[in-house]
């Protein structure tokens, strides 16, 4: 699994020229499932987002983790984040979960992480314009490989 992670001032997605949903200061989070993963993993990878220290606290510091702050959460399926591209010109995107499986993830990550902190969505499959003022800008990359639970 992997999780893009981006701090916005604002952000929002479209379907159909139509605003499907919008934040204002929050974090960015594009989505991508392997066909590694499964719901422990999801599981934790929740809990390492909602206690990564990722923001300022009063000092200007980076201390503070989600739970400590009053951002806005926009979630966006992305498979992408498992383009192959040592090989040839043409990304292999074999490393993806399979689209069922993967909208399974898809809202089993956003309930997880709606138990938390309030989170919107974009629409699974769904042909999106995603639009974002990053702030800082501020973009972390969190991969379920990295961590010995993965396996």
């Amino acid at each position: 699994m992997r999780v893009l992670v981006q701090k916005v001032s604002k952000a929002s997605v479209k379907i159909e020229q139509e605003v499907y949903n919008s934040i204002g200061d929050g974090l960015l989070l594009f989505v991508g499932f392997s066909i590694d993963d499964h719901h422990t993993i999801i599981d934790k990878m929740v809990e390492k987002l909602i206690k990564l220290r990722i923001l300022e606290d009063e000092h200007g510091k980076i201390n503070n983790g989600i739970l400590e702050s009053n951002l806005e959460i926009l979630s966006i399926s992305q498979f992408t984040l498992y383009a192959a591209t040592k090989k040839g010109r043409r990304p292999s995107f074999s490393m993806s979960a399979n689209p069922e499986v993967a909208r399974e993830y898809y809202d089993y990550f956003n309930e997880q992480l709606n138990n938390h902190i309030p989170v919107k969505t974009g629409q699974f499959q769904a042909d999106m314009q995603v639009e974002l003022i990053n702030d800082g800008p501020f973009t972390i990359m969190l991969d379920s490989e990295e961590y010995q639970w993965h396996k």
